[in-house]
């Protein structure tokens, strides 16, 4: 009985993880149809989201169903907890995916983003992307050092949000009103995507060792 229980929780685990490919996937479309301004990809990755919400559904049905039907205690019901939690932090991260993808339809056929910004928002969506793709891989192999990891990287995401918004109140900036907005907004999803990567995989050390993890991650 128990065997099968424990079998149950794999289960949630493995399907956190593949959504968390998901939305590795979905950080990457988007970031694609921003610096590319295509539209298709764009909508692809709008649609793909319901896909990502539906995964999410069921995840938490199976939880729920593990809580309701098996009362777990102590660890098992820990590593239950931590799961629901993680489930509405991925399906945040897919909706800010969306987030981004949306303006980059919103600017077709034109850029959302200058030239002189593409470096540091590319970075940016870089260093959001290999966030999510670390906890993904937290996630399926409860690795407690590569989740300690991802808060430095989370570190330079800060300092470049921190860069972004100044290069927006500098008096060089000379694009306009419409992309300041379109720029301090993408670096806010990418900032945030980061954040609940990060919130993952301390989430991950919490059903691993029993830390609380801090709380980093808004809605």
């Amino acid at each position: 009985m128990r065997e099968a229980f424990h079998e149950q929780l794999e289960t949630v685990f493995a399907d956190l993880a593949a959504i968390c490919r998901e939305v590795e996937n979905a950080v990457h479309y988007a970031t694609e149809s921003l610096m590319t301004g295509d539209a298709a990809v764009a909508e692809a990755v709008i649609s793909a989201d319901a896909q990502i919400d539906r995964a999410a559904e069921r995840v938490e049905d199976r939880a729920f169903a593990i809580l309701a039907l098996q009362q777990p205690v102590a660890g098992d019901l820990r590593t239950v907890v931590a799961a629901l939690r993680m489930v509405s932090e991925l399906e945040r991260m897919g909706d800010l995916s969306v987030h981004v993808a949306k303006i980059a339809r919103l600017r077709v056929p034109y850029l959302a983003v200058p030239e002189d910004a593409r470096p540091s928002m590319m970075r940016m969506a870089q260093v959001a992307q290999d966030l999510v793709a670390r906890a993904t891989r937290v996630i399926a192999d409860r690795d407690v050092d590569a989740a300690a990891e991802m808060e430095k990287m989370d570190d330079e995401m800060d300092q470049l949000r921190r860069t972004s918004l100044t290069e927006l109140l500098s008096a060089e900036w000379d694009h306009g009103v419409e992309p300041a907005v379109d720029i301090a907004l993408l670096g806010r999803y990418y900032e945030r995507i980061a954040d609940h990567a990060v919130s993952v995989a301390q989430r991950v050390m919490y059903v691993v060792t029993g830390q609380q993890p801090q709380a980093t991650t808004e809605p």
